[in-house]
């Protein structure tokens, strides 16, 4: 059996917690930040834990993810 292959752009975007959800950046923090509230800028730091509806899309793009 061949090796699977991970999607590079997920192995480059998320990262997969020690309790196994996954790991992303928060969105929507590129430009445009003036018309943004302190509030959201402020929220956005950091990084998030995806959806249990995200997370189903993302794990079989990173088969070695543990």
């Amino acid at each position: 059996m061949p090796k699977m292959k991970t999607k590079s752009s997920c192995k480059k975007r998320f990262k997969v917690t020690a309790t196994g959800r996954i790991k992303a950046g928060q969105a929507g923090k590129r430009h445009g930040m003036i018309k943004r509230t302190k509030k959201f800028i402020r929220d956005a730091r950091g990084t998030t834990v995806l959806s249990k509806a995200d997370e189903q899309i993302i794990k079989p793009m990173m088969p070695y993810a543990r």
